[in-house]
């Protein structure tokens, strides 16, 4: 069975052994070593982490028999608006296709409709496999981006929303 947990603090090292465990195969093909390496460090250090938590991102763990399996990160109220923003939503290559990503979007979705949203939203690159999931759960996009990061790298997005 599966349960659904609010991540803390003492979380954040699983959190970041799974993104480095996701990452590589999520972006391997898609990003260069160096942008993957950077990207992970500039997203994942600890000192990353506290200040998501400190700015309102809240984390839940997908855990199994205390095996954290995945984890997703989401923002209520985002832009003062009546919407939920996931930030992050990862779950480990060898556990996915088992439902994990969805239950981690309904519990999102659970925990938005509790703080009044009427929409959820995230951010995918537009070259991820994860576009098909993300329509599959109801979102839809809404808009193309590209986000310019340090030293000329850039995110190539799709901005999805999911009426909640």
């Amino acid at each position: 069975m599966i349960s659904i947990t609010k991540a803390t603090v003492a979380d954040l090292k699983i959190i970041t052994e799974i993104a480095h465990k996701t990452w590589p195969l999520t972006y391997g093909e898609i990003l260069s070593q160096v942008q993957l390496e950077y990207m992970l460090n500039a997203f994942y250090s600890d000192e990353a982490l506290r200040a998501n938590m400190e700015n309102g991102h809240e984390f839940i763990l997908a855990k199994e028999d205390d095996i954290c399996l995945g984890f997703a990160s989401f923002e209520h109220h985002y832009k003062n608006e009546n919407t939920t923003r996931i930030h992050k939503i990862y779950i480990l290559p060898e556990t996915q296709g088992k439902g994990i990503g969805k239950l981690l979007i309904d519990s999102v979705a659970q925990f938005a409709k509790e703080n009044n949203a009427t929409t959820l939203l995230l951010n995918v690159n537009r070259f991820n496999k994860a576009l098909t999931f993300y329509q599959k759960q109801g979102f839809e996009i809404i808009e193309e981006i590209d986000i310019e990061l340090e030293y000329g790298y850039l995110m190539e997005d799709y901005v999805m929303e999911k009426r909640i």
